[in-house]
């Protein structure tokens, strides 16, 4: 599991259900969680909390230009390659520290991916969660 340490920076709300802004140095992530400041003390603005993705849920784009859905964006650069005949794992470094990304072989020979390479790695909104300081 991907972990990221972060600062609430924004919530907005619709019945259950929260889009909550987080800054991580200075980027911005977003995830959507099923709860609201009313029925989750540490989701308050300010509040240090704890992202986390799974390593599949890390998409990886090279020479990356445009606009896309994708709120959470992560400038890295490649550390290690570990390829598999079916699936590679992708160690990044992003902002010193260390991100895992699960993709296939396939896509890791399509994008010419080597260690040193500069890439975006990105993650949907909905595939991020947030762990209070609380719960530890």
């Amino acid at each position: 599991m991907n972990r990221l340490p972060a600062t609430i920076s924004g919530i907005e709300t619709s019945r259950q259900i929260s889009l909550v802004d987080l800054t991580v140095g200075e980027d911005l992530f977003s995830c959507v969680i099923i709860e609201t400041p009313e029925t989750a003390s540490y989701l308050r603005i300010g509040n240090t909390v704890t992202l986390l993705f799974k390593e599949t849920e890390v998409s990886i784009a090279k020479d990356w230009q445009g606009q896309i859905s994708l709120r959470n964006r992560m400038a890295a650069n490649i550390r290690h390659i570990d390829s598999g005949g079916v699936l590679s794992r992708i160690v990044l470094d992003y902002q010193g520290r260390e991100i895992i990304s699960i993709i296939t072989t396939r896509s890791v020979r399509k994008l010419g991916l080597e260690v040193g390479d500069s890439v975006t790695a990105m993650v949907k909104a909905n595939e991020v969660s947030i762990m209070s300081e609380e719960i530890r």
